[in-house]
């Protein structure tokens, strides 16, 4: 009998899975699945607790649905992905595998361990097939007029969502099951060797039905109110979808075919086009990853950023980590994500402005923390968010235009209710004062228990723009 291994990565579900659809393909071959942990290789990567401890929960739940359908799920522990690569030769061999079936990761190390896996079976005569399967288009697949990547988000919008319009990717079944369910054999998948941080479970659900659950609700009639309530913090008005995008409970093709089904205007300037705008935001960055891989290797897409002046203050630093810098709704933000592991995407662009703009600290400092915190890390994403607030990628926020961290919360959290949820020791100040605190603590002769600003904002102003000024000089 023939026999497909799925090696599973980040592509925790059995709906629209198209490694593993192509794996049961042959109704008359033996198909398993396989998931080999690597928490050397997680540790650098920076992957966050809370998404490892997420990543298992979504694994054990996989394991049952794959079981009622007749496909065992096996599991290796081990290093780094060098190590990875000679576990998954020796299991071919002694499982007598005819065929790989794997859906493709983007990012440079991810893809060198995958050429490295298909030289090695290649040589045991085993045939491995990958599938684009994290995206709605392939990399490369979207281009200019003169065939090269777009490095600007508008046009490669424009261009995605016009191949959108002549046809939209196919979403695969779950497969039928395949003989007896081998429930009874089920060996427990243990514990990472990788800290542990158990997410909120009414926040983040663990498992594929919890996601589809949630993608239906909020295509009903949410999607619609995204465009007015994406910026607002304190109102429920994101998806609350990337923890799942981020580790393959749920594709991208699900979420594109469910706002359509709902609203079928919503490729042609519907208001649900502005929630699939954040869907190509997403493609964007991974686009862009396969394009210019040094963005892998923590590089600025812009060359000359290469010569600012960052400073090295871990005062500073710490106090941005903890919340602590004085801004309201940066402190309010950054203890949001340390809290539960998630940020408001309009708070993600204030506070990496502040830690950039504000303190002049490295990006680079900021993107790693960010990822050590965040359910929903995704390199990719992230990587790109960084870079475009701190004026050093493709299609950049120009360095010249710095968040007025007060204006930001006056703007986006008027009332201060978000920052009171995260500040309590700010819940006596009137909405009319809670973005400068002790302006109204001294005027009122109060004392609060929240600290100082860091800087001062336009002072710090201008320290970066002179730094910036400076480094594009000398390049």
């Amino acid at each position: 009998m023939t026999t497909h291994l799925l090696w599973l990565r980040n592509d925790l579900r059995i709906n629209d899975n198209s490694a593993l659809a192509a794996a049961c393909h042959d109704k008359k071959a033996d198909v398993m699945a396989l998931f080999i942990a690597t928490p050397k290789q997680w540790r650098q990567h920076s992957m966050s607790a809370k998404q490892a401890t997420f990543i298992h929960q979504n694994l054990c739940e996989l394991q049952q649905a794959l079981a009622e359908r007749g496909i065992p799920l096996h599991f290796h522990q081990c290093d780094d992905f060098a190590a990875s690569v000679n576990y998954l030769s020796d299991f071919c061999k002694t499982h007598r595998v005819d065929a790989l079936f794997y859906n493709y990761q983007y990012e440079i190390n991810e893809r060198e361990r995958d050429a490295a896996v298909e030289k090695q079976l290649d040589e045991q005569g085993i045939t491995c097939q990958g599938f684009d399967d994290s995206l709605l288009l392939p990399p490369g697949s979207v281009q200019t007029g003169n065939n090269t990547t777009f490095k600007v988000f508008t046009p490669f919008s424009k261009a995605f969502v016009k191949r959108l319009q002549q046809g939209m990717p196919e979403c695969h079944s779950a497969p039928a099951a395949r003989g007896d369910a081998p429930l009874n054999s089920l060996k427990k998948i243990p514990a990472f060797d990788y800290p542990t941080e158990k997410p909120d479970e009414k926040l983040f659900p663990a498992g594929e039905q919890a996601a589809l659950k949630r993608l239906r609700a909020f295509a009903r009639q949410p999607v619609l109110d995204y465009p007015l309530e994406r910026d607002t913090p304190a109102s429920d008005g994101t998806s609350q979808l990337s923890a799942y995008l981020s580790t393959g409970v749920l594709s991208p093709r699900q979420c594109l075919h469910r706002i359509v089904k709902e609203h079928a205007d919503a490729l042609k300037g519907g208001k649900a086009f502005t929630w699939i705008s954040e869907l190509i935001w997403r493609e964007f960055y991974r686009h862009l990853i396969v394009a210019y891989p040094a963005l892998c290797k923590h590089q600025p897409f812009i060359d000359w950023t290469h010569h600012v002046s960052w400073q090295k203050d871990s005062a500073h630093f710490d106090a941005w980590k903890a919340g602590k810098t004085g801004y309201p709704i940066v402190d309010a933000g950054m203890r949001q994500m340390n809290s539960i592991g998630w940020m408001h995407n309009r708070l993600r662009m204030i506070t990496a402005s502040f830690l950039v703009k504000d303190l002049l600290i490295d990006w680079r400092q900021g993107e790693r923390y960010f990822m050590e915190q965040l359910i929903d890390g995704d390199f990719a994403a992230n990587n790109g968010g960084w870079q475009w607030a701190a004026s050093t990628g493709t299609d950049p926020v120009p360095y010249f235009r710095i968040f007025n961290p007060t204006t930001q919360g006056e703007r986006f959290d008027k009332q201060g209710a978000f920052i009171r949820q995260w500040l309590p020791e700010l819940k006596d100040v009137p909405d009319s004062d809670i973005h400068q605190p002790h302006v109204w603590a001294k005027k009122n002769n109060k004392k609060l228990d929240y600290p100082l600003p860091i800087v001062e904002h336009k002072a710090a102003r201008k320290k970066t723009l002179d730094a910036f000024e400076r480094a594009r000089g000398a390049a």
